[in-house]
């Protein structure tokens, strides 16, 4: 299982990160540790990509699988209590981005991901993808 913070600012842009590994644009996030609780692994991934600490609890806007890897994300809407935003390790850039810009810069199974959790409607969307594409 994963997790992934889509953290919003005040003029409704989300924070994207450009991963090192790979080079996609996509919300910061990673796979939980055996000991950490959920929020306590939301809150890690993004302090750890971004540099921002987000405030809790946080908004769970989407369940997403990934049928090929069989990962099963979770994706918050965030909003960072403190912190500069900043590269890390795992992260070559970071960028806020409108909805449009959403759309160019990550691949579809991402993009909907930072959609939905700007969107933030209840229920949570539940949705599956190949790595790449919606299915």
């Amino acid at each position: 299982m994963s997790v992934a913070g889509v953290v919003v600012d005040d003029q409704g842009r989300a924070l994207l990160i450009q991963r090192r590994d790979n080079g996609h644009w996509e919300p910061p996030g990673d796979v939980l540790e055996r000991e950490e609780t959920i929020p306590e692994a939301l809150q890690r991934e993004v302090l750890e990509e971004t540099g921002i600490k987000i405030a809790l609890p946080a908004t769970l806007t989407g369940v997403y699988k990934n049928m090929k890897g069989l990962i099963v994300s979770l994706v918050f809407r965030c909003e960072a209590a403190d912190g500069v935003p900043t590269t890390g390790d795992e992260t070559r850039a970071l960028r806020w981005a409108t909805r449009e810009e959403v759309t160019v810069l990550a691949d579809e199974a991402y993009a909907i991901r930072v959609l939905d959790a700007l969107d933030a409607t209840t229920p949570p969307a539940i949705r599956a993808h190949d790595g790449v594409k919606l299915v």
